[in-house]
């Protein structure tokens, strides 16, 4: 399976810890292409469809339903842990993603 940066992908993320986001759901990768070719593992950025408005959350519509990414809770995981692609962000959707994740990790 050919993983692309932004691409929407079904993840199960349990067994999780403390506040960490739980259970099957999906996700947008955020690592880079090339670290996604060459390594087991990516980074992604867990979506939720209940959320409040908070800086650290993208609005994505897909089928009429509002679902967040939520860049808050970013985190690397193996490959294994995917389980199927779904969709990927729009151009736009991809901005505001990158303008998040400067705001959040880059002082």
């Amino acid at each position: 399976m050919e993983l692309r940066q932004y691409q929407i992908v079904l993840v199960n993320l349990d067994p999780t810890v403390g506040s960490e986001i739980k259970k099957t759901r999906p996700c947008v990768i955020i690592s880079p292409d090339e670290m996604n070719k060459h390594l087991r593992t990516v980074i992604i950025a867990p979506m939720t469809s209940q959320s409040k408005t908070y800086p650290t959350r993208v609005e994505v519509i897909r089928d009429h339903r509002t679902s967040w990414v939520i860049i808050d809770q970013v985190r690397t995981i193996d490959k294994q842990r995917i389980m199927k692609t779904l969709d990927e962000l729009s151009a736009k959707e991809i901005i505001q993603v990158k303008c998040i994740i400067r705001e959040t990790f880059v002082n």
